[in-house]
């Protein structure tokens, strides 16, 4: 792989590959063989350590972050771009997988930090939409990006004013709904076989999914809490539950 030595005001050498843009995150894109990128986001400063540069010494880029031979620029993000993880042959195993046929539906999520996780986390999974009901609020806010990072504009979402006719729609289009709540009835995240397409529901941090709409749901699903507190936070919640969705999907992929 040839890499590039680039800062902020650098010229990419691939430049029909990269867009600059103003933005507060740094990228730093590795150029494949693969003709695209592999992109993360760094902290700044970054520092790349000094053996990462064979032909040429490490440069300062004008706010300080120290470069070997990988290119740091900006970008901008699109939805058009093949995936970052099909670049590494772990990624294989993701191939047949286009969408997670999953739709989460937010009912009362109060925090704009934990709704901008929800993004973030739903489009790395490639879920399909986020349902926002209730006092939820949406992306219209500009403050859900500080934990989205631009997933609010790439996730599909809508606004929905009644989450109970949202659930029946979703049933009526076949998916099986699902609240993930503590109940006297409720399965282990880990022993539940999810029926997909699935509808999976999340409530108030603190008072959780309202009475009505758990009694519209088919399952109800907790995940296995532990210690003393008995409870982990609505966003992260979503974390464990869309990535233990995906990993039983790959399986069912799998074995067709």
């Amino acid at each position: 792989m040839e890499h590039d030595v680039l800062g902020r005001d650098g010229q990419p050498s691939r430049a029909s590959r990269q867009r600059a843009i103003p933005t507060d995150q740094l990228y730093c894109s590795l150029s494949t063989g693969h003709g695209y990128p592999i992109s993360w986001t760094l902290p700044r400063p970054f520092w790349i350590p000094d053996a990462t540069c064979t032909t040429r010494p490490p440069a300062v880029t004008s706010n300080g972050a120290k470069t070997g031979r990988t290119r740091l620029c900006y970008h901008a993000d699109s939805m058009h771009e093949p995936p970052a993880f099909q670049a590494t042959t772990l990624g294989s195993t993701y191939s047949d997988i286009n969408r997670l046929p999953v739709q989460v539906l937010l009912e009362n999520v109060r925090s704009l930090y934990n709704v901008g996780s929800f993004f973030r986390t739903a489009d790395a999974v490639r879920a399909e939409q986020i349902l926002l009901a209730g006092i939820t609020p949406t992306p219209d806010d500009p403050r859900i990006s500080k934990t989205a990072l631009g997933a609010e504009r790439t996730m599909p979402w809508s606004r929905c004013q009644d989450a109970i006719a949202a659930v029946n729609l979703a049933r009526v289009a076949g998916r099986e709904v699902v609240a993930i709540e503590t109940s006297l009835r409720a399965v282990d995240l880990f022993d539940w076989q999810p029926r997909f397409p699935v509808c999976v529901l999340f409530g108030h941090e603190v008072d959780g999914i309202s009475g009505p709409l758990l009694e519209q749901c088919d399952v109800h699903v907790r995940i296995p809490t532990l210690g003393l507190k008995q409870s982990i936070n609505v966003a992260t919640a979503g974390g464990v539950v869309l990535y233990e969705l995906l990993r039983k999907y790959r399986q069912l992929c799998a074995r067709v």
